[in-house]
This record gives C-alpha cells, structure tokens and sequence, in this order.
C-alpha cells in the first residue's frame, strides 16, 4: 500500500466535508448529541472511539 501527497489531501477534504455536514445542516441535534455523550461513562467513549479506529483501519486495508 503506498500513498501520496494527494491521497493524504483527498483523505482529509473528506473529512472536513463529513465533520461539516451536521454542524451545517442540523446544529440542535449536534447540540442534543454532544449533551448526551457527555453524560456517557469515559470507558463507553473510549470503546466507540477504539471502534471507530478500528473499522478506520480495516477500511484501509480492505481498499488496498
């Protein structure tokens, strides 16, 4: 698997584009979402984001 300069740009204008789209299209449910997970144990959080990691690393192996 090799990338590039472009492949690290494209992966992080993806990104931007994704993290915008709630903030743009509905800022109360973002609102409402982040008061929830903040009530969420710290071991929860930790275990979503691990997964998250992880299908993010799968994905990437599973695109070679």
């Amino acid at each position: 698997m090799t990338f590039n300069g472009n492949d690290l740009l494209t992966a992080i204008a993806l990104l931007l584009i994704f993290e915008g789209l709630m903030p743009f299209l509905s800022p109360s449910r973002l609102k409402q979402a982040y008061r929830e997970l903040s009530q969420l144990p710290d071991k929860t959080l930790r275990t979503i984001g691990l997964m998250g990691v992880i299908a993010g690393i799968l994905l990437l192996f599973l695109t070679d």
